[in-house]
């Protein structure tokens, strides 16, 4: 065998040896997991609801009292003034309620309900 060919094998051999793999991680079906996963997505119904009662109804019911220009007793009120709502409970010099800032967990929630698309159910 002259040495070219020796080269050539040997080159060949390298090669096929460099290339190969013994992991399978390559060969699950199953994509990379949700680094980041919400098996509970907020919801109206479910987080939204009871924090527009509890803080906002009693003047922005249907009618609204003590002078609230709107109502909010329907998912479609509240979905369509989300932003006038994260506005006014986020103000601290105007807060809404009017008796100070709701808890801050309820203010995450309201925003994270509309970053997610304003889920109803």
């Amino acid at each position: 065998m002259n040495f070219k060919n020796l080269t050539f094998i040997l080159s060949l051999v390298f090669l096929i040896w460099g290339c190969s793999s013994s992991s399978t991680d390559d060969l699950t079906n199953n994509p990379d997991p949700d680094p980041d996963p919400d098996p509970d997505p907020i919801t109206y119904n479910a987080d939204i609801a009871s924090i527009i009662s509890s803080n906002c109804i009693g003047c922005h019911g249907n009618p609204p009292t003590q002078n609230a220009p709107f109502s909010l007793t329907t998912y479609n009120e509240v979905k369509t003034r989300v932003n006038t709502i994260i506005s006014r409970i986020n103000n601290t010099t105007n807060p809404m309620p009017p008796t100070g800032l709701m808890p801050q967990t309820n203010r995450d929630l309201i925003q994270q309900w509309k970053d997610d698309g304003l889920l109803e159910n």
